[in-house]
């Protein structure tokens, strides 16, 4: 099959964001005649059809919905290629992607980027946020540097990756102070029959707080299970119920959502990770936040 032609594509990609060839025409200073002849040859060479003729307007077809996808990806690269060429300041800014899995607490991942911001050198942070499976796939394909989990590697996942433990913290119970009027605050019995909320099943403290649960022997109503832990403390603050959350961000939980501590799990453990390719952690950010972690804010 014959390499890409990226004036094709480009013309491709100009006629579908415009809708039709006339305007295309006119973006790219060239006659309605010659684009339509390229993207002819271009269809051609790929062997399928882009395009379908809608009324006055050409509208994309589903596979070339598919190939315009690529081309939105390879012309933004292109811009910001050309932009930093042109910007003197950017060719000396560093990059640092973050993937930050969605069962670990906001609080406790914007405190472990900030050192990556304080860094000597001028540093752009591009975080990303999803499942850890994801956010692992994309590590794998080094569109991301670094993820932070609550667990380390899963093993079943295909990739090969590196895991490394930046702290652990117990596990502190919150609730408004109007529903700790109402069940009482002699904790952990208070719990039987109290409404809580819970992290989702993604969460490894998920099964770690039933199983607590179990062995004080206390029997709560479970009325909530959050994938996202800010709404659960959103929830939490308006006395839907008690809820869980790492003992080190207590004092920003209590100022942040208006709650106050019910108690302290000394044996219910919630880990954080870092996540890499690499068996050393070398980027400069990557270090400032393992360093920051381990010294301070799991210390």
């Amino acid at each position: 099959m014959a390499s890409l032609n990226f004036k094709h594509l480009r013309y491709f990609w100009i006629v579908a964001k415009t809708g039709s060839i006339a305007s295309a025409a006119v973006q790219l200073h060239l006659t309605p005649q010659s684009i339509s002849g390229q993207l002819t040859e271009f269809a051609d060479v790929l062997g399928v059809e882009l395009f379908r003729r809608v009324g006055r307007n050409l509208e994309v077809t589903d596979t070339g919905r598919r190939i315009l996808s690529y081309a939105e990806d390879i012309f933004s690269t292109g811009d910001e290629l050309m932009e930093l060429v042109r910007d003197k300041t950017l060719a000396t800014t560093m990059s640092f992607r973050v993937g930050c899995a969605d069962s670990v607490s906001k609080l406790i991942a914007c405190r472990l980027l900030a050192p990556a911001m304080q860094l000597g050198e001028p540093v752009k942070l591009i975080c990303r946020e999803g499942r850890l499976a994801s956010l692992i796939a994309d590590l794998a394909i080094h569109r991301l540097d670094l993820v932070i989990a609550d667990r380390p590697m899963p093993s079943h996942l295909s990739v090969r990756g590196y895991s490394h433990l930046l702290g652990e913290s117990c596990m502190t119970a919150f609730a408004t102070p109007e529903l700790i009027a109402q069940i009482g605050s002699n904790f952990p019995a208070c719990l039987n029959g109290a409404p809580i909320l819970l992290p989702g099943e993604d969460f490894a403290i998920h099964q770690r707080i039933l199983h607590w649960l179990e062995k004080s022997e206390v029997h709560p109503r479970v009325v909530g299970e959050f994938d996202d832990s800010a709404m659960m403390k959103a929830f939490g603050s308006s006395g839907a119920g008690v809820f869980f959350a790492p003992a080190v961000i207590a004092a920003q939980v209590i100022a942040q959502y208006g709650v106050v501590s019910l108690g302290q799990i000394d044996n219910l453990i919630e880990q954080v990770y870092a996540i890499t390719t690499a068996r050393r952690i070398s980027h400069p950010a990557a270090v400032a936040i393992c360093t920051m972690a381990r010294t301070t804010i799991f210390a």
